[in-house]
């Protein structure tokens, strides 16, 4: 039997909805949209995004570029968090009409974007900088030796993947890790912002927003690929933000209730079924549920990704303004080794040790996010197209799959000698940032093109999304030419 989640038959009964696009995939049928839930029972979806985000930009990447111009980039750092906010509103936007996922929605529109996503996604997140950064941390905390940072990083890997398998629902138990994870986190952070800032690390972020002229100066002194990538992870990132759609899908959001969900091959109930959507009929009581659960989905991403996540990067850069400074010359995490002794200095050791085993955690539940996202596309598309009505392979088997071909690559790379974070989450993070430059305009054409204009991408949001189309293309144009350059004159 079909986990549907909300009650409802899992038949394709109905007539066929000729607003969605079925020239390359099944069509979809008219179904109504499930009554929506309370906030306190679909906060979840961003929760996940926001331990990914702050594994990446906010713990590593913007301190990191801290402690080399200070704090003169936080306009960046708020314009990169808002205008993920309204991307992934848009992300969700087909999730909540439809069911399935914004990826699926592109090949829609053309069948080899899916596949195209797929290598994106591999491409840019099998670097397994956030597991060798964490093992990395851990090491100064525990002092062993950081020969072993490889195999031990292998070791997360593979426990990881063995978490993720035994889930009899792994959405469930990715939100429950993600969700302690994010909790001492947020505890941490309120620990920083009353005790340890002071008024010396909020007055240096009142002149960073005041000090505008010293941008461009701060700009020209950081490699492009680390500025497009800081601005592609001021929030999540590329892929990650997508994936969005596929974690409100399994929540159970909006016509995401009639969708089956990733399950274990050995503890759950796996289903074959295809994950094409529905689609509901714009009456009078359709258009109230969908006003109440687009209400419901914007405020989940105001209080979690968009003021959690902001407050966090900028007490992870403000904290490193104040303990390490700026213009140092600490390269990889040695500058994150530097922030746990300046720590230990003003309030003793256990406090480096505290930090330095937050960002162990920090990091291990990005790694963890990075390869149920990654999984999750990966199957989606799969499952989507080429495999459609194959009964064998179900979206939840091709999952797994992909979950420790994630963990063998990744393993390879740290064998082969490619094990410091900071250059791994350059990589991944760069190319990211082009990613988002491409979903950035899909989403333009399928929310206002596809969708009807009453539930279309319209108004200050349509805005948004232009502006992101022109500030992931922009900094996309500009890492291009910058590699260009520096391949003639090497």
């Amino acid at each position: 039997m079909t986990d549907t989640q909300g009650g409802h038959p899992a038949g394709r009964e109905g007539e066929i909805a000729p607003e969605i696009p079925s020239q390359h995939l099944p069509a979809v049928t008219y179904a109504d949209l499930p009554e929506p839930a309370p906030l306190s029972r679909i906060i979840g979806p961003s929760v996940l995004l926001l331990a990914g985000a702050i594994g990446s930009g906010e713990f590593v990447l913007w301190p990191y570029i801290t402690s080399q111009v200070g704090l003169v980039l936080v306009w960046l750092v708020v314009l990169g968090v808002t205008t993920q906010y309204f991307l992934n509103m848009e992300i969700e936007r087909y999730t909540l009409a439809t069911g399935e996922t914004a990826v699926t929605g592109f090949t829609r529109l053309w069948r080899p974007w899916g596949v195209l996503f797929i290598v994106m996604a591999v491409g840019a997140w099998m670097w397994p900088g956030w597991a060798s950064g964490g093992t990395t941390t851990l090491s100064f905390a525990l002092g062993f030796d950081e020969k072993l940072i490889p195999y031990l990083t292998i070791g997360v890997l593979v426990l990881i993947g063995i978490v993720l398998t035994v889930s009899p629902v792994v959405y469930h138990t990715v939100e429950k890790i993600q969700f302690f994870m994010v909790a001492l986190i947020v505890l941490f952070v309120i620990y920083a912002a009353v005790v340890l800032l002071g008024g010396e690390g909020y007055a240096g972020l009142g002149r960073g927003f005041v000090e505008v002229q010293k941008i461009p100066d701060g700009i020209s002194q950081i490699p492009i690929a680390v500025l497009l990538g800081a601005i592609a992870f001021a929030g999540a990132g590329g892929v990650m933000n997508l994936v969005q759609s596929n974690w409100a899908r399994d929540k159970g959001l909006g016509m995401g209730q009639r969708l089956p969900r990733v399950v274990s091959p050995f503890t759950g109930e796996e289903t074959a079924e295809p994950t094409t959507g529905y689609f509901f009929r714009r009456d009078p009581e359709n258009m109230r549920r969908w006003h109440a659960w687009w209400r419901v989905a914007d405020r989940e991403q105001q209080l979690t990704f968009l003021l959690i996540g902001g407050v966090c990067l900028l007490v992870f850069m403000a904290l490193t303004w104040v303990t390490v400074g700026v213009g140092g010359e600490a390269e990889s995490f040695d500058f994150i080794q530097l922030q746990g002794e300046a720590l230990a200095d003003r309030q003793g050791e256990w406090l480096a040790i505290t930090f330095w085993l937050i960002g162990s955690v920090v990091l291990f539940s990005t790694n963890l996010t990075v390869l149920d996202m990654v999984a999750r596309l990966t199957a989606d598309v799969l499952k989507t197209t080429t495999l459609h009505d194959n009964p064998r392979w179900s979206e939840s088997r091709l999952y797994f799959i992909t979950v420790w071909a994630m963990i063998v690559v990744g393993s390879l790379i740290l064998l082969s000698g490619v094990d410091q974070p900071i250059l791994l989450l350059v990589i991944a993070s760069a190319l990211n940032g082009l990613v988002m430059f491409v979903y950035s305009v899909l989403l333009l054409i399928l929310n206002r093109r596809v969708l009807p204009r009453e539930i279309g991408l319209k108004g200050v949001r349509l805005g948004a999304i232009v502006w992101a189309v022109v500030f992931y293309g922009g900094f996309s144009v500009v890492l291009l030419i910058d590699q260009v350059k520096q391949l003639f004159a090497g």
